[in-house]
């Protein structure tokens, strides 16, 4: 299709920057003049996407290298896949236009479950079988990687191969492979039994699953010299590992539409819902020497005036004062504000919120997770209501009138006195707000609580925990707004019906792979977005394939049951999960890892807070 045909064909779709490419920083390279090209797919919009930042970091390395060239893939919204179908253009890289049916590796991002339906449906808009045993050739290869990947038995009928933690190393140990055997004519079957020898990789096809009359998974088998555990990859040093001094900037506004930098990967506090908080363990902090001159490198090649710091609990790193100290330097005469996300209401000061008032106030958003005491020690928040009043005061001395607090609901152990507590803390914050003399004067307060459904996931202390079913977390939503009658406060929540979807996925085995293309031929997809979601097809393709996603998501695991993702190893051992889950029931905490060592596992890897001396 010739380029003026196709700018006629964006201008009947919402969103033409979605699909334009050309954008700076965007990179193009000869294609006859590279050895492997590969296409990194993320399974949702390109605003989503484009705000990934693992995608920016792997984009550049891979392109770095003259031998590859990394072109970006986003899903279609439905609007511009209508007219795709109907004109049969198949699903094609920004950077070339070119069909990702001809490259030699097509790659998914598995940020989240419900965007597996999208997974399917762009292999098959590039005119691919969906299944990897009906791909026979060498390419494409078909690969995943990301936090999903922890957990890659419902989508592992679909994917060749996965890559198990971090992948600016493993990935390109994976892509040499290819590469000889690409030169040599080798093929797909034994390409693959190669790469399974690879430290963090796993290939799904050499495993085989055997289930009890009961439904549970009795053995789990690995064939042809595939190892018994898959090991996560890990970047040891983080001065060392690989950065980009540019993003692609794009041409409409993104979720996340700034310069972002990355402070350190993991997180010391150990919040036993979180799976982020485990599977990326150990801590490892860049310096702030090397944090400073990314960032400034990255303002400079894209002109963004704000720069988020990214981590899982920013204020936890241990040289942010003196990071700010630099960055201030030449932030504040470029007029560039400072964005710092994850802070925590224990860590929070004055001298902090100076520093990030610098140029221009940013929304200041918290997470005490749950309404009471009790229940912040079972999920190990290590948090008390004194903390969360006295940093929402030092907010509104500062001149803040408006917090967001993050919450869950259906936590395990809690009851309709938890949920009230979630109304009650807004109320308090609310009275606090105007108990002080020198608040900012003739405004008045917003307190924004946004509560999402808990979801048990892998490599947790709550992954033994059932997940409440859809009409309890319907009734336990009407219990909190019926709690909050505070005009200051405002409530929102997610919707019961994905949440119990993402339950079912997160701990779900290969099984669910014939539900996920039952419900993808029925036409689910974007399964995130409530304007695209669709129950009722669901509920037909569990019924069709005879499974019940309750055995998934609302079923109490016992320690000694083979859970799908036993056999991938992310660091933190199943000992210390149960150790974990015991003192949750019991309601007693666990201090961080600069406290105390928890013996999780994860110093396996001999780097990170693990070994800082203390």
């Amino acid at each position: 299709m010739d380029q003026k045909e196709f700018e006629k064909l964006l201008l009947t779709v919402q969103k033409p920057g979605r699909y334009s490419g050309g954008e700076i920083n965007s990179v193009i390279k000869d294609k006859e003049k590279v050895d492997v090209r590969f296409a990194f797919c993320f399974p949702d919009t390109y605003e989503i996407g484009m705000s990934h930042l693992g995608m920016k970091i792997l984009y550049s390395l891979f392109n770095e290298r003259e031998d590859i060239w990394c072109e970006r893939v986003f899903a279609p919204w439905v609007d511009f896949e209508s007219v795709m179908r109907e004109k049969s253009i198949p699903l094609f890289a920004l950077e070339s236009r070119d069909s990702i049916k001809d490259f030699d590796f097509i790659g998914f991002t598995l940020q989240y479950e419900l965007c597996y339906t999208n997974l399917l449906n762009m292999l098959d808009l590039a005119g691919l079988p969906l299944r990897s045993a009906d791909r026979q050739s060498l390419s494409p290869i078909v690969v995943a990687g990301g936090p999903c990947c922890c957990n890659p038995e419902p989508v592992a009928d679909f994917v060749d191969l996965f890559f198990i933690g971090e992948g600016e190393e493993v990935d390109l140990e994976v892509i040499d492979l290819y590469k000889e055997f690409k030169k040599k004519g080798g093929s797909k079957r034994d390409f693959l039994r190669e790469a399974a020898k690879i430290e963090g990789v796993y290939v799904p096809s050499l495993y085989d699953f055997s289930y009890g009359e009961d439904g549970t998974i009795t053995s789990v088998t690995p064939r042809d010299g595939a190892p018994a555990k898959i090991r996560k990859r890990i970047m040891r040093d983080m001065d060392k590992s690989y950065y980009p001094e540019k993003f692609v900037v794009p041409f409409i506004e993104i979720v996340h539409d700034r310069a972002v930098q990355e402070i350190f990967r993991g997180c010391i506090r150990g919040c036993r819902f979180c799976q982020a908080g485990f599977i990326y363990r150990p801590v490892r902090e860049k310096s702030a020497d090397t944090v400073n001159r990314q960032a400034k490198a990255l303002c400079e090649s894209t002109g963004y005036d704000e720069i988020s710091l990214s981590s899982l609990s920013t204020s936890d790193y241990t040289q942010l004062e003196p990071l700010l100290n630099k960055m201030l330097e030449w932030t504040e005469p470029e007029h560039i504000s400072l964005s710092l996300p994850s802070l925590r209401v224990d860590n929070f000061s004055k001298e902090l919120l100076d520093k990030i008032n610098h140029i221009r106030k940013s929304g200041l958003t918290f997470a005490p997770e749950a309404g009471t005491q009790r229940l912040r020690d079972v999920i190990n928040k290590n948090v008390t209501e004194g903390e969360i009043f006295r940093t929402c005061k030092t907010a509104f001395e500062g001149g803040y009138t408006a917090v967001k607090l993050y919450f869950m609901l259906g936590l395990p152990t809690e009851t309709d006195e938890d949920l009230k507590g979630i109304a009650e803390l807004g109320q308090k914050i609310v009275d606090l707000y105007y108990s002080l003399e020198n608040r900012p004067k003739g405004k008045s307060v917003s307190v924004s609580i946004s509560v999402s459904t808990f979801v048990p996931k892998p490599f947790t202390p709550f992954q033994f925990e059932p997940q409440i079913e859809k009409e309890e977390t319907e009734r336990r939503q009407k219990v909190l707004k019926y709690s909050n009658t505070c005009k200051k406060v405002n409530l929102s929540w997610h919707d019961s019906s994905t949440s119990f979807l993402e339950g079912a996925f997160a701990r779900g085995d290969r099984r669910l792979c014939g539900v996920l293309e039952s419900a993808f031929r029925k036409g689910c997809k974007f399964d995130g977005w409530n304007e695209c979601f669709d129950l009722d097809k669901w509920s037909e393709a569990f019924k069709e394939n005879g499974i019940d996603p309750l055995f998934f998501s609302a079923r109490k695991r016992e320690y000694d049951e083979i859970n799908a993702w036993d056999h991938i190893d992310c660091g933190v051992t199943k000992e210390f999960l149960i150790r974990e889950h015991e003192k949750a029931l019991a309601a007693v905490t666990t201090p961080n890892c600069r406290e105390k060592c928890s013996a999780c596992g994860a110093a396996c890897y001999g780097e990170g807070v693990c070994f800082e001396k203390r």
